[in-house]
């Protein structure tokens, strides 16, 4: 029996393609993809933008390769709050080959944050890097993506194959860039497949770019400027959960935001099929402005006064409503601008589906990609094309 040595293959510089990341900053380790350029980095106003750009929603792994096992090796980064007996899980890495998903694994703990609570300092317990084993592929030259975990900060360290590693084919599949909050992030999502922009992509036959910023889905010019400059063949956002849970806005002031964002994508995408997306159900939040707490049995909780809907105040209806006429008003110049109610992709009887009162279960993600699909994917949809064949993988 020949027993194929184990070879080491370069992550930067080499033929791996990393995908759904924007920058690869340089660490100890290895290299942390983040999904925001580097330049946008001295314009964060607050902490939290940074961190949410380095969970890995919708960044993977791409290649060639005939080997038949593979080893990656990776260093990742998860919270554990004083008094929890237990670090949070890292999540999982996924597999596919050729598009299909075969494998799946629990990612190696590596470092540990240590906090008082949600937003205190952070106080690092250093880990080290892990290897997780991928065996028994199938023979042949095959395509690989290897799924980072959608809620876990990973630095790639190495990539190790029995047989050659080459670059990855052009495939043909139009380039989705999607922008959202936490709810697009997918955090509770039962790996990053299962994130609904991942799910409606594969079910779409896409390459999705998942641009969401956890709690910091705020209209921000730059991320307008990266959706401008990126090259993109359909892009979608969906916007005004964190808006009224921030009351980061007022009626005066959320509509010309939304143009301007809108105008800057349309600066490099004149023509580009762009959805709009209102947000999805959230009782809490949909008659009522915010801000926002989490109350004692962890679910969220509006603290705005429903009187100042009166005065300016936004609601989710409001958004959803002042969505709808800036899409229709826009449409006369526009024709490639649509508008999708958020309802129809989590509604008001599938609000038993959010643990928190705010975040989908994984199951429900699963749907929303599902609907978004058949919504914008079917004939006749936003993003349809006579051209795509469908469902891949």
């Amino acid at each position: 029996m020949t027993v194929v040595a184990i070879r080491e293959y370069p992550l930067v510089d080499g033929p791996v393609e990393v995908r759904g990341a924007l920058d690869l900053e340089r660490t100890p380790a290895g290299v942390m993809p983040r999904r925001l350029p580097a330049w946008t980095k001295e314009q964060y106003q607050d902490r939290s933008v940074y961190g949410g750009t380095l969970l890995p929603s919708g960044v993977r792994l791409v290649f060639r390769t005939d080997a038949r096992v593979l080893e990656f090796e990776v260093l990742t980064s998860t919270g554990q709050l004083d008094g929890a007996p237990e670090p949070q899980p890292p999540g999982m890495l996924e597999l596919t080959v050729d598009g299909a998903l075969v494998d799946r694994r629990r990612a190696p703990l590596g470092h540990v944050l240590r906090m008082a609570g949600p937003g205190a300092e952070q106080r690092l317990v250093p880990g080290k890097p892990g290897t997780v084993r991928f065996a028994g592929l199938p023979a042949g030259m095959k395509r690989i993506e290897l799924w980072l975990p959608q809620q876990t900060p990973t630095e790639l360290v190495a990539l190790r194959a029995d047989g050659e590693v080459l670059a990855p084919l052009p495939d043909g599949r139009p380039r989705w860039v999607h922008h959202g909050s936490s709810i697009s992030h997918c955090p509770g999502a039962d790996g990053p497949t299962g994130t609904w922009p991942v799910v409606a992509a594969r079910l779409g036959g896409v390459e999705v770019t998942n641009l969401s910023q956890p709690g910091n889905d705020l209209l921000d010019p730059y991320v307008a400027r990266t959706i401008r400059d990126l090259p993109a063949d359909l892009i979608s956002l969906k916007t005004g959960i964190n808006i009224v849970g921030l009351a980061a806005f007022r009626l005066r002031t959320f509509g010309p935001a939304v143009h301007g964002f809108l105008d800057t994508i349309r600066d490099g995408h004149p023509d580009t099929p762009l959805l709009v997306v209102s947000p999805v159900s959230c009782p809490a939040l949909d008659t009522r402005p915010g801000p926002t707490s989490v109350g004692p049995d962890g679910r969220i909780t509006a603290l705005g006064d429903p009187a100042e809907l009166e005065r300016g105040a936004l609601s989710l209806q409001v958004v959803r409503d002042e969505l709808a006429r800036i899409v229709a008003l826009r449409q006369g110049h526009d024709p490639h601008l649509h508008h999708l109610d958020g309802r129809e992709l989590l509604g008001p009887a599938d609000t038993d589906d959010l643990p928190d009162g705010l975040h989908p279960s994984p199951a429900a993600y699963r749907r929303m990609g599902e609907r978004f699909a058949a919504h914008a994917f079917a004939p006749g949809g936003p993003f349809h094309s006579p051209a795509r064949t469908g469902p891949t993988g």
